[in-house]
């Protein structure tokens, strides 16, 4: 009979001198503890902003669970991140030197942490077939200085949902993307709507959901650049001065602050309003389909946004994946991202969230986006007039100063001292950061 080489190490140490013997002996449990240890699965640690009650994240946490079942290479540790400020957590993360090797983070933010390198470039790991067929918007959100940082499931659109019952009480056109409102008959509209009876008030531009997130910036900037105005300067990417408080600008935040001065929009909206039947035009994202259908039935109609004057513009990008520059197993995280990103798993989670699919092959398949579905209009806005937040590691102080100048003018302050001030705000940073050097 054969021995294993432990049981032949064992006995030719046995009859040796005590010392010899246990030394041996060690060293053979040392070796096959090592062995043992081989085999065990490499730990990868990821991260979602999702909360751990929400359907998103579950079906996240059941793709790591089928990942580890299927291999044992790798062992997925997946959570969730459990802070409120996402995107603060990651620069503390980073700062400690603990950021997990795989989380998710909202789009606009890439170039600030791809500038001071917490990510790795990830274009080396991604299969030139699966790249060409996302979506060239998210491809451009995940890419810094030339390389491609980070992917994500879903795309995202700013709409108009509106209630059919009220729109024809008020007696107005019902808009297509090829003929959208203008400004004037916008105005009209909700001068009109503001008369139907019954009708607390004509619209709800999402006042609420934007105060402390991301919303302002998001969902306001269309309005902006459909006066011909913007954030920034979108070809240095260093002065806000003369275009965020530049003449456009403020007279699109001014005729915000107008809409709600003449009730057609409430500064108390909530965001079951309509559902609940109070208003006629909810100026939000994607994500009100499924309970405002369930609420309204076919008296849901969705709507482009208006053309203010420079064509319909909508709010764009979502959250995405990136692997960070401290995995020490990029290959391993990239496994279980590239499972993520495959179509099937797209098409999973945007059924659960009712996000855009962010490849061609699953918007094809999509019930809801495909050539014939429901929600194509959201599809055919981004590509006619998306604009994606600025690629600039000064989004953050963008997006605060942005969001705090339109909440106190929608309550109350002068559009142009508040844009000048938030103008002045994010120069000053980006002059402090000596307008971000990328060697």
């Amino acid at each position: 009979m054969k021995m294993t080489s432990f049981a032949c190490l064992w006995r030719w140490t046995w009859f040796r001198a005590p010392e010899r013997r246990l030394h041996a002996v060690l060293a053979a449990l040392l070796l096959f503890a090592t062995a043992a240890a081989a085999r065990e699965p490499t730990v990868i640690s990821a991260r979602s902003h999702s909360d751990p009650l929400s359907p998103e994240f579950r079906f996240i946490k059941a793709q790591a669970d089928d990942f580890n079942r299927r291999q044992s290479t790798y062992q997925i540790e997946f959570a969730p991140s459990l802070r409120r400020d996402h995107a603060n957590w990651v620069h503390r993360e980073a700062a400690n030197g603990t950021l997990p090797c795989l989380l998710d983070f909202d789009g606009p933010f890439l170039a600030e942490y791809a500038w001071p390198r917490y990510f790795q470039p990830i274009d080396k790991l991604v299969p030139k077939a699966m790249l060409d067929d996302f979506l060239p918007s998210i491809v451009a959100q995940g890419t810094y200085k030339g390389r491609l940082y980070s992917l994500g499931q879903f795309e995202s659109g700013v709409v108009l949902w509106g209630n059919l019952r009220y729109l024809r009480a008020a007696g107005v056109r019902i808009p297509t993307l090829r003929a959208p409102w203008s400004l004037a008959e916008f105005e009209e509209v909700l001068a009109r709507l503001a008369t139907v009876k019954d009708l607390p008030y004509p619209i709800s531009f999402a006042f609420f959901n934007g105060r402390g997130n991301e919303f302002f910036s998001y969902g306001y900037a269309p309005i902006v650049q459909g006066f011909g105005g913007d954030l920034i300067d979108r070809r240095s990417l260093l002065t806000a001065r003369g275009v965020l408080d530049g003449p456009q600008s403020v007279a699109a935040i001014a005729h915000l602050k107008s809409w709600y001065d003449k009730g057609w929009a409430n500064r108390k909206e909530q965001p079951s309003d309509l559902a609940a039947g109070k208003i006629a035009l909810y100026w939000t994202g994607h994500w009100s389909y499924r309970s405002s259908l369930q609420a309204l039935g076919d008296d849901l109609v969705l709507l482009p946004l208006p053309d203010f004057g420079h064509g319909v513009k909508t709010g764009m990008g979502s959250w995405n994946w990136g692997i960070a520059s401290t995995c020490r197993h990029p290959e391993g995280a990239w496994a279980f991202l590239s499972q993520l990103l495959s179509t099937e798993a797209i098409l999973g989670i945007t059924h659960v969230n009712g996000a855009v699919p962010a490849r061609r092959s699953a918007l094809r398949r999509s019930p809801l986006y495909a050539a014939k579905g429901p929600l194509q209009l959201i599809v055919q806005q981004l590509e006619q007039g998306g604009v994606a937040r600025p690629a600039t590691p000064a989004y953050g102080r963008i997006s605060t100063a942005f969001r705090a100048a339109v909440e106190n003018i929608v309550l109350g302050a002068d559009a142009q001292a508040e844009l000048s001030k938030a103008a002045d705000i994010i120069d000053k940073h980006i002059a402090a950061n000596h307008g971000y050097p990328y060697p």
